[in-house]
């Protein structure tokens, strides 16, 4: 459980499970639940499409204490291929913690206390990505901060 209380669903290990042992599964989204007491898997796909899974994260939506929708933060997992110079192919599993800057307070405190907790629960991360603007999830700036290994 993580320092704000909120727990992962099983749901969430699996669906991870599945991306890095089955690598049918290209992406899973995470979101904290309406409740604000466990993260669950809000979406998952087997499209390699990064600008799909870009917009998804841009267009994330949170319910407020009092159940008032605005911008919302997400965790998410990529199974990033990228090729680099003289080495060919790679493929890193990337987490990326979405929070925008311009999100609620109350978001932004649960998204932020609550990254440890769904970080730990999935064994076998390569990269982890603090995404806080839309330049921060653009591709290239992805690719660069995965292949230094940062």
């Amino acid at each position: 459980m993580a320092q704000s209380g909120v727990s992962v669903h099983p749901d969430c290990i699996t669906a991870f499970n599945e991306l890095k042992l089955g690598k049918d599964t290209k992406w899973i989204i995470y979101k904290i639940s309406d409740d604000w007491k466990e993260i669950v898997v809000e979406e998952t796909s087997k499209q390699a499409d990064f600008g799909a899974f870009r917009e998804k994260l841009l267009n994330a939506k949170s319910k407020n204490k009092r159940g008032e929708e605005g911008i919302g933060g997400r965790y998410a997992v990529y199974d990033l291929e990228y090729d680099t110079a003289g080495e060919g192919k790679r493929s890193k599993i990337t987490f990326i913690a979405w929070c925008p800057d311009d999100a609620p307070q109350y978001p932004r405190m649960m998204y932020s206390s609550s990254k440890e907790a769904i970080k730990r629960a999935l064994n076998g991360l390569a990269a982890d990505i603090q995404a806080n603007d839309a330049d921060d999830i653009e591709y290239d700036s992805v690719i660069s901060r995965v292949s230094k290994g940062r």
